[in-house]
C-alpha cells in the first residue's frame, strides 16, 4: 500500500464537520480512493446513511452499498463496522478475533454474574467487555489500538478478512 494516510473523524457524531475539512485539505484534489469506516452501532442501514449524508454535503460520490468503490478523484468506498450489515462496532470486530481464547469465557462468566447480581449493565457492553478482556493480559491498561500494536488481536483470524479486503479496494 502506497501512500495510504489514515484520518481519523474522532467519532460519527461530527462526521459532516470533519469530512468537510478533510476535503478543504490542501492536496485532497490529488487524493485517488477515499475509504470510510464506521460503526454500524445499532443500525447498520442508518449508519451508512450517515456516512452517504456526509459525502453528500461535501460532493463526494456515493457508492449503492457498502464493500463496493464508485466514483473518480476520489473513488468512494464504504465500510462498517463490526461486519457491513451486521449490528455492532470495531469492539465486535476484536472480540470475534479472540473467541477461542481462554480468556474469552472468563470475560463472558464475569458479565454473566454482574446479570446474575442485577447489577446495572455497562451502556456500550462492547467496550466494557474489551476492558474485561484486555485485563487478562500483561499490560491491561492498554486501549484498543495500541493492545493491536502489541499484538493482542490475531490478525491472521478470519474475522478479519472483510476488513483486509477493504483496505486492499481502498489501497489499489
Amino acid at each position: 500500500m502506497k501512500h495510504v494516510q489514515i484520518v481519523p473523524m474522532e467519532g460519527k457524531d461530527e462526521l459532516r464537520v470533519k469530512m468537510k475539512a478533510l476535503v478543504e485539505t490542501p492536496g485532497f484534489r490529488g487524493v485517488v480512493s477515499l475509504g470510510v469506516v464506521r460503526d454500524a452501532d445499532s443500525d447498520p442501514h442508518g449508519a451508512f446513511q450517515s456516512v452517504c449524508d456526509s459525502l453528500r454535503y461535501v460532493g463526494l460520490s456515493l457508492p449503492a452499498r457498502c464493500l463496493e468503490s464508485f466514483g473518480t478523484n476520489p473513488r468512494v468506498s464504504i465500510m462498517l463496522m463490526p461486519k457491513n450489515n451486521t449490528p455492532g462496532m470495531l469492539e465486535d470486530l476484536c472480540l470475534e478475533s479472540v473467541r477461542t481464547d481462554p480468556a474469552f469465557l472468563c470475560m463472558e462468566q464475569y458479565f454473566e454474574c454482574l446479570q446474575s447480581k442485577n447489577l446495572p449493565r455497562p451502556r456500550e457492553i462492547s467496550k466494557a467487555k474489551i476492558h474485561a478482556f484486555l485485563a487478562s493480559r500483561e499490560k491491561p491498561d492498554l486501549r484498543l489500538g495500541v493492545a493491536a500494536e502489541n499484538g493482542y488481536w490475531p490478525f491472521n483470524n478470519e474475522t478479519f478478512q472483510e476488513l483486509k479486503g477493504f483496505l486492499r479496494l481502498v489501497s489499489t
